[in-house]
């Protein structure tokens, strides 16, 4: 008789409620040089299945909201909710992917790799183990579960860190610009696989980016940053386009329009929406 296969559903909730709630945010760091505003007032929804990317310049703060998002820092004003709770500090419903892959302890397998933070929270080892092999399948690693990190290829390390984060089954995947030291052809197949495995689960993703063309391909919902520090500028919708369109005529017109919007004249209106709909363009109440 077959075990049965875990439960991978992040977390029920009613679908009209906005999964995560970001209002009126400020952040701020310390600098070198003093206190650093990072954002100012953002504010957004993230709805359960939704891919949302934040995008914008370097130094308009979205890796900073991402890291708020996460819990490791809390904002100077405004708040943000997670399923209606106040988020204070790092949980298991919030699992960060970063940028470097080589985060993973070279003495563990991938799979090791994979079932150490269940196990670090709890889970017992069996339904580690189970989880850590579902999830390296799904990924395309089944082959590669007793393999140890220096084997592995730039893009096989990024799949490991996306399926030791599904693995904890968080209510949302944060992505810290994951594919950005990856090479071009690399990063395409990872996007590539990141849709994929979006269309087959439907988990939820905060995704930071700086290069419009994979907002475009990876989002559903985009919003837009102005230079630092961080405020809204525009919100919009970009689920019309996907790698396959990435050559098209349209997609080069939407990947203009925005960086007409990041870096041109603000005040300008959006006389032409994404994909040439009246909607692809949401007035955001925070557009500066």
């Amino acid at each position: 008789m077959e075990a049965e296969e875990p439960s991978m559903s992040p977390l029920n909730l009613v679908q009209n409620e906005p999964l995560l709630r970001v209002e009126h945010v400020t952040l701020a760091y310390k600098g070198e040089r003093g206190i650093v505003r990072a954002t100012e007032g953002v504010s957004f929804d993230v709805h359960r299945g939704d891919r949302f990317v934040l995008l914008g310049p370097s130094g308009c703060g979205k890796s900073t909201l991402l890291k708020a998002v996460g819990g490791f820092i809390a904002p100077q004003a405004g708040s943000l909710t997670l399923a209606g709770q106040a988020i204070t500090r790092p949980g298991p419903d919030r699992i960060v992917v970063f940028q470097e892959f080589d985060q993973l302890p070279p003495w563990k397998t991938v799979r090791e790799n994979v079932m150490f933070p269940m196990l670090a929270g709890g889970v017992k080892r069996k339904e580690a183990d189970q989880r850590a092999r579902h999830w390296l399948g799904k990924v395309g690693l089944a082959r590669f579960v007793d393999a140890y990190p220096h084997t592995l290829s730039g893009g096989m390390k990024a799949r490991v860190a996306i399926a030791r984060a599904l693995a904890m089954q968080p209510a949302i995947l944060l992505m810290d610009e994951p594919f950005a030291a990856l090479d071009a052809l690399t990063r395409r197949s990872m996007q590539e696989a990141l849709q994929a495995l979006w269309e087959e689960i439907g988990f939820t993703m905060l995704f930071v980016t700086h290069s419009i063309e994979e907002a475009l391909v990876v989002g559903n919902r985009i919003l837009l940053l102005s230079p630092h520090p961080g405020r809204v500028r525009a919100e919009l919708n970009s689920h019309q386009f996907s790698l396959a369109s990435a050559g098209s005529a349209e997609f080069q017109a939407a990947t203009q329009r925005i960086h007409d919007l990041l870096f041109g004249d603000v005040h300008a209106p959006l006389e032409r929406a994404l994909g040439g709909t009246d909607h692809a363009f949401d007035h955001h109440p925070n557009c500066r």
